[in-house]
């Protein structure tokens, strides 16, 4: 199984900054990808920004650039999202997505994290 063990969340104030942690655990053989979704009350869970462990290539959503990084330390399986210039709107509770493959697998699938909330709020 993989675990992953998400921290960083919290009350921010609007214009504030954070930074979420994902670290990786478990019987992993290989991780193609990393990211972070979000879901807010009453909406839709949505892509905030992803990366390819190998190369380092990212995506963001509209609403983040320029606001979000996103990194990854391969020799940690951990993945980061650092979050600058924080809004009302990025109100949602983050979750940590993982591309990966097992040990023993010879297949990739999704793992998600528990979630960690994020509030931005005066």
């Amino acid at each position: 199984q993989v675990q992953l063990v998400e921290s960083g969340g919290g009350l921010v104030q609007p214009g504030g900054s954070l930074r979420l942690s994902c670290a990786a655990s478990g019987s992993i053989f290989s991780i193609n990808a990393m990211g972070w979704y979000r879901q807010a009350p009453g909406k839709q869970r949505e892509l905030v920004a992803d990366i390819i462990t190998s190369g380092g290539s990212t995506n963001y959503a509209d609403s983040v650039k320029g606001r979000f990084t996103i990194s990854r330390d391969n020799a940690k399986n951990t993945v980061y999202l650092q979050m600058n210039s924080l809004k009302p709107e990025d109100t949602a509770v983050y979750l940590c997505n993982v591309h990966a493959r097992e040990t023993g697998k010879n297949y990739y699938q999704y793992y998600w994290g528990q979630g960690t909330q994020v509030t931005v709020s005066s």
